[in-house]
């Protein structure tokens, strides 16, 4: 009898081998799986997951994730067609009334130079006023399907942050001042550079400086720093938190924003995103800040 004893741990230790083969081709089969599903869901391809192991319940499990990424992909294909679609629609649709209202405002600014009632006048006024918002909501569109199209990249070259928002700041100079607001403007000696779009960079902080309009009590804040963030902030006592973390949802308008799309802000953000920025809004003891922020490169940081 003792002469067969040698066999018992023998036997422990060959099923003891096998188990540990078996766990090691498992979480090898495990890992294929996981490095090959993020491969599908990232590069945007039709291809299948493939694993080494011949095990049947990785197997089967391959092909579950298989068949669920099939249905993932084609859905995908139809959001992605159907949102070019909508895009180029209305693109096209705010392209084509451009020219009309154009036409329509031109029209109006002549009837003005007539003579008519006080009636009349009232009329002609909310008329124009009413086309001024309309064009604006056009342009709106327009900018904003094409800031949203990743088809087309942005040429870059280097920028003075300073000198372009100096810039903007000046643009706006006559709405501030019709609004009675005298912004507050503090920047740094030395120049602040990026590598950007100079047009998307002037389109962001003009929609940010309108929104300021839009919402200010009758104070305006801007600041830069050496770091990149370019803060623009307000008194703005009619909003809540929750009003102002929607304010980069699409054509979301706060009820007391003047004459607003709902567009501005959303702009701002694909196109700040878009050249590797980030964009955010605090709102603190009746305090709304608008913080936009372009850090150098890693590369350029070290």
């Amino acid at each position: 009898m003792n002469g067969w004893t040698w066999l018992i741990p023998t036997g422990l230790v060959i099923v003891i081998l096998a188990l540990l083969l078996k766990l090691y081709l498992m979480k090898k089969s495990a890992r294929e799986i996981k490095t090959a599903f993020m491969e599908k869901t990232e590069q945007n391809t039709n291809t299948l997951i493939h694993i080494s192991s011949h095990d049947t319940d990785m197997k089967a499990l391959a092909a579950a994730i298989n068949a669920q990424l099939q249905v993932f992909h084609q859905s995908r294909q139809k959001f992605e067609h159907g949102d070019l679609e909508l895009k180029e629609a209305i693109t096209n649709i705010s392209h084509d009334l451009r020219t009309p209202l154009t036409a329509i405002y031109g029209y109006l600014k002549l009837l003005q130079k007539e003579d008519f009632s006080e009636t009349g006048q009232n009329y002609l006024a909310a008329i124009e006023d009413r086309t001024r918002a309309l064009k604006q909501l056009t342009e709106e569109l327009f900018h904003y399907t094409i800031a949203a199209s990743e088809t087309e990249e942005l040429p870059l070259e280097k920028l003075s942050l300073n000198g372009v928002l100096e810039n903007s700041i000046s643009s706006y100079y006559a709405v501030l001042k019709q609004r009675g607001i005298t912004p507050q403007i503090s920047l740094p000696e030395a120049k602040v550079e990026r590598m950007l779009n100079e047009n998307a960079l002037s389109r962001i902080f003009g929609n940010i400086i309108s929104n300021a309009v839009k919402y200010s009590d009758g104070d305006l804040t801007i600041a830069l720093t050496e770091e990149g963030t370019i803060s623009c902030s307000n008194h703005a006592a009619g909003l809540t938190e929750v009003q102002v973390g929607r304010l980069f949802d699409r054509f979301y308008t706060v009820t007391n924003a003047r004459k607003s799309t709902g567009l501005g802000l959303s702009i701002a953000k694909l196109l700040t995103e878009r050249m590797g920025g980030t964009i955010t809004a605090l709102y603190r003891e009746d305090v709304l800040e608008i913080c936009v922020s372009f850090p150098l490169p890693e590369a350029d940081a070290n």
